[in-house]
């Protein structure tokens, strides 16, 4: 039997007004965890809960699409594994350290600088990068005027020149535990600001480069990524030695440590890994662009060039915007000349009568596509409203039926009341007869009065833009919500 595909990442937003976790520093009850799950029972449940946190390296939704670093890192993960993958999001490392020890999540997926404190909390992975962190400093406005040695002797080159200086650095990140060493180290007295934390470390670095604050701390790949967006900065003074980065678990998940250091060992070997490093940490033109771009969505709440468009049938419709745009995205990935090997046009991939009979003269036409494909959907969400009532459950009937037909789900609902599963519900009842629909034993069956159906595509299709869903779900409120943002190393 056809194992139903369930490509749906739910994304557990955790908010730090919870009282008596957000004060917490995470050395006090967290160092070990009453929660025992290893490797046997993440493979029993068949999702592997990743924490990892948002920011235009590790995990971002660009173009209306899932990206980043260890987002790329952790499907091949579960891919190897032979689970799905849901992410929570954290905000930062005493969130996530609270969210690992708590059972809410089974592995920190993030840059994590190795230190001797954290190792007492969790176990971290063979390390998978070397860094060191850089001060973060801003040039004299008129220094493209100006000689290199002029522009040195503006800049800070020694930490000692830090007495006195105030610095911002996020909250519970290595970067604040090194300034605190460093300025006993000097006997000076830096004035260490723990930013708001709402705010990334691509957002401090802005902040130097507008003149908002003097002085951040960051990883130097990450400093080096931005200076190639913000020419001004100066990222060549070292505040600390190299530095390994690593993923964590519980302590007493041993199997899967072993396996997850097994399964890295072998992975940073393969040409792939080197393709996700280098699209993330080297590609400048490409992290310029998107930091710069409307369409980073966490940071702008824009997911594509249509927004406004979709926003105004969605009203009409009754339906979430952002569930229209997954189903765009799924089309045509926001191209309005997009055109399929079976003739469907446009944004929403209208078939030439589909897109004539709701209105849509020129389909690759925007306006036209988008109005036309909702006038569909409410036809088919009227449709459906005869047959099932719950307002949720009937969306995954519309958008199904808005790929195959509503003959064919209809034919897939009769076989599953015909087999005792339930007509009304999607997920593990009809879809699991929609699969069933390319087997000549189903599609031959009395009940069904539309034939053959690639029933595959469908429980796909439901599937994939549920998945895009919930990831435009969980950074929309994470971006409205206050003190969540990203998470430092």
């Amino acid at each position: 039997m056809i194992k139903l595909i369930k490509a749906v990442i739910l994304l557990t937003l955790i908010g730090l007004a919870l009282n008596g976790c957000s004060g917490s520093d995470g050395r006090n009850g967290d160092s070990a965890s009453k929660v025992k799950t290893d490797l046997e029972e993440i493979q029993e449940r068949g999702v592997l809960r990743a924490i990892t946190s948002y920011s235009p390296i590790s995990y971002f939704i660009y173009r209306g699409q899932p990206l980043g670093y260890e987002y790329e890192m952790l499907k091949r993960l579960t891919d190897y594994l032979g689970v799905e993958l849901q992410l929570v999001v954290a905000s930062d490392f005493t969130e996530m350290i609270r969210m690992l020890n708590s059972g809410e999540g089974d592995m920190i997926a993030y840059n994590l600088t190795l230190t001797s404190d954290r190792q007492e909390r969790v176990a971290f992975t063979v390390p998978m990068n070397t860094t060191h962190q850089v001060l973060v400093q801003r040039k004299p406005s008129n220094w493209r005027q100006m000689r290199l040695h002029e522009i040195e002797r503006t800049l800070i080159r020694s930490p000692f020149e830090l007495n006195g200086e105030t610095i911002h650095v996020r909250r519970a990140s290595s970067y604040l535990d090194r300034l605190i060493n460093l300025s006993a180290e000097i006997g000076g007295d830096i004035d260490i600001v723990e930013a708001d934390g709402s705010l990334t470390t691509e957002e401090l670095i802005r902040m130097v480069a507008e003149r908002e604050i003097e002085y951040t701390v960051s990883d130097e790949n990450i400093a080096r990524l931005n200076a190639m967006t913000f020419p001004i900065l100066d990222i060549e003074t070292p505040i600390s030695l190299p530095q390994q980065t690593a993923w964590a678990v519980r302590h007493n998940s041993p199997v899967f440590l072993e396996t997850l250091n097994n399964w890295l060992t072998d992975f940073q070997r393969e040409a792939d890994y080197y393709v996700i490093y280098r699209k993330y940490f080297e590609n400048t033109r490409a992290y310029r662009a998107r930091v710069r771009s409307d369409f980073l969505f966490s940071a702008s709440g824009r997911i594509s060039a249509y927004d406004d468009i979709i926003k105004r049938y969605a009203d009409e419709l009754g339906w979430d915007w952002k569930l229209i745009a997954s189903l765009i995205f799924q089309e045509s990935q926001f191209n309005p000349n997009a055109r399929s090997w079976a003739g469907a046009v446009g944004l929403m991939q209208l078939m030439p009568r589909t897109a004539e009979a709701y209105g849509a003269a020129d389909p690759t036409d925007p306006v036209q596509s988008v109005r036309a494909g909702v006038r569909f959907l409410q036809w088919l969400e009227d449709y459906w409203e005869d047959h099932i009532e719950d307002d949720q459950e009937r969306k995954h009937f519309v958008l199904a039926s808005y790929n195959v037909g509503q003959g064919h789900v209809q034919d897939a609902r009769r076989l599953a009341e015909k087999y005792d599963a339930d007509p009304n519900v999607w997920h593990d009842n009809v879809a699991r007869f929609m699969l069933k629909k390319s087997n000549a034993d189903y599609y031959n069956d009395e009940v069904v009065r539309f034939g053959y159906a690639r029933g595959i595509e469908p429980v796909q299709y439901v599937d994939h833009i549920l998945y895009i869903y919930n990831h435009y779900l969980a950074s929309e409120q994470l971006r409205t919500s206050d003190g969540l943002a990203g998470a430092d190393n």
